[in-house]
């Protein structure tokens, strides 16, 4: 092709046309990437974006959320709140975050007792909760107790030897007690000796374990308490139901002779056999977001005939493999069709529920959820002790009960996001065959195809 004059200035106009829309390219894509905002969290396990109870939780808050940050003027920390609060934001455009130096303002840093740098006070609704990390988990708690408007106490009762939610021995409540007070549920030690009005309609008796008898008196409290429309978790234990027959009469449940034994569980590493994981849930609020298996030690288990009015759900049961061991459980041999003993599928875990009675029901204000009455009976008090709350699904068990029965079902636990292990092991011929291959045998053969595209090119 000869390149005369015109062809020449063609191709001129043609370069500098395409440098022109080349530039008019670049500079519509760097305008609107002012103006719009995309942003794609490729991580494995989604580390930058909010987890679906958040996201569900932020749906439900209507009006605006304000966070203040009292942070000193440092970048790092800076930018981490300000990270962490924009995966709020793209959930909920009305959340505002203001930085505050407590430096220049101490004495309104004083007056909301903030003692941390880089402490979030959120507000919602004329309500203020203080946050002192900067994690999600601790974030969206907080935001869980603002939007919960009613009052969320728990009354474990006490005086007969049952677990102390505030012990810190190994059979007690205590690690459990802190994690619900995290969650905003306040925990309260009562007696029923005590003639105080403590059980409102929507107020939640948990009885666990027992370990003396109550008197009369007491059983019908808690008998009247459930019969007037209050809410309960009965921790069951092995040994009988220490007086409380009538409450169990009440509420249709017969409590099988034993304790739950399987002898599968040796495959999973457990060594005795009344340590039963449980990996079947039923299909319930308190069950849906559980993956892992709960582990339930001296568990006994219990059939139901649920009264008129009752709606009842297997939360947890046992596998196929299980039954009722009413001989020493440290090497039971195998079930005894003659006896007493029940093989599984066995029920250890029940949730009750029916409209909360006229009286109880006119009484509360809300017609909502405080309409309903919800009660939960688990064959086992040792899965929330401080020994075992952190195996398996144990604690995340606990909180959704808890939850569930405090009228309030959206879960309250945020699962981690951690990092897929990144590491490669290799043995030393693996690494011996790679350094070959990198180290000579990529050289060599840039050299040789060099030589061979040479030595053709000065045969032509």
């Amino acid at each position: 092709m000869r390149l005369d004059s015109s062809v020449r200035r063609r191709l001129r106009r043609q370069r500098w046309l395409f440098l022109v829309l080349f530039g008019v390219v670049v500079g519509l894509l760097a305008w609107f990437s002012n103006r719009y905002v995309i942003r794609a969290d490729w991580t494995s396990s989604g580390r930058n974006t909010l987890s679906e109870p958040s996201q569900a939780l932020l749906a439900r808050l209507e009006g605006s959320v304000q966070i203040t940050a009292y942070a000193r003027d440092n970048p790092t920390l800076r930018d981490a709140i300000q990270r962490l609060i924009e995966r709020y934001q793209r959930i909920k455009p009305d959340l505002a975050l203001i930085f505050v130096n407590p430096d220049l303002q101490p004495d309104r840093a004083r007056a909301l007792g903030v003692t941390l740098d880089g402490e979030l006070y959120v507000e919602y609704r004329d309500r203020a909760e203080k946050v002192h990390q900067l994690t999600e988990q601790a974030l969206t708690a907080a935001l869980q107790r603002l939007h919960l408007q009613q009052d969320r106490t728990l009354f474990f009762l006490t005086g007969h030897g049952e677990r102390n939610p505030l012990g810190a021995a190994n059979y007690d409540l205590g690690t459990f007690a802190q994690e619900l007070e995290k969650v905003g549920i306040r925990v309260r030690s009562v007696t029923l000796a005590e003639d105080s009005p403590v059980f409102s309609p929507t107020a939640v008796l948990v009885i666990a374990g027992p370990q003396q008898p109550l008197a009369p008196a007491e059983t019908q409290r808690i008998v009247n308490h459930v019969a007037q429309g209050g809410n309960l978790l009965w921790l069951l234990e092995p040994g009988g139901l220490g007086g409380l027959e009538s409450l169990a009469t009440l509420l249709g449940i017969t409590i099988l002779p034993g304790v739950v034994v399987d002898s599968d569980t040796s495959r999973l590493g457990i060594k005795n056999p009344a340590f039963i994981p449980i990996v079947d849930y039923g299909p319930h609020p308190v069950t849906q977001a559980l993956r892992a298996p709960t582990l339930l030690p001296q568990a006994v288990a219990f059939k139901i005939t649920p009264s008129p009015g009752w709606s009842s759900a297997v939360l947890l049961e046992s596998q196929t493999s299980a039954w009722t061991e009413t001989g020493p459980t440290e090497d039971p041999a195998q079930l005894d069709p003659d006896s007493a003993e029940q093989s599984g599928p066995l029920e250890v875990g029940l949730a009750l529920s029916r409209p909360r009675p006229v009286n109880a029901a006119r009484d509360s204000a809300d017609t909502g959820k405080l309409s309903q009455q919800r009660l939960v009976i688990v064959g086992d008090g040792d899965f929330l002790s401080n020994t075992y709350l952190g195996n398996g699904a144990n604690l995340e068990l606990g909180l959704n009960l808890m939850n569930w029965l405090t009228l309030e079902d959206v879960p309250l636990i945020i699962p981690p996001k951690t990092a897929l292990d990144a590491d490669l092991n290799l043995s030393e011929k693996e690494l011996a065959i790679i350094a070959a291959i990198f180290l000579l045998g990529v050289p060599v053969g840039l050299l040789t195809t060099g030589w061979l595209i040479w030595f053709y090119r000065r045969r032509r």
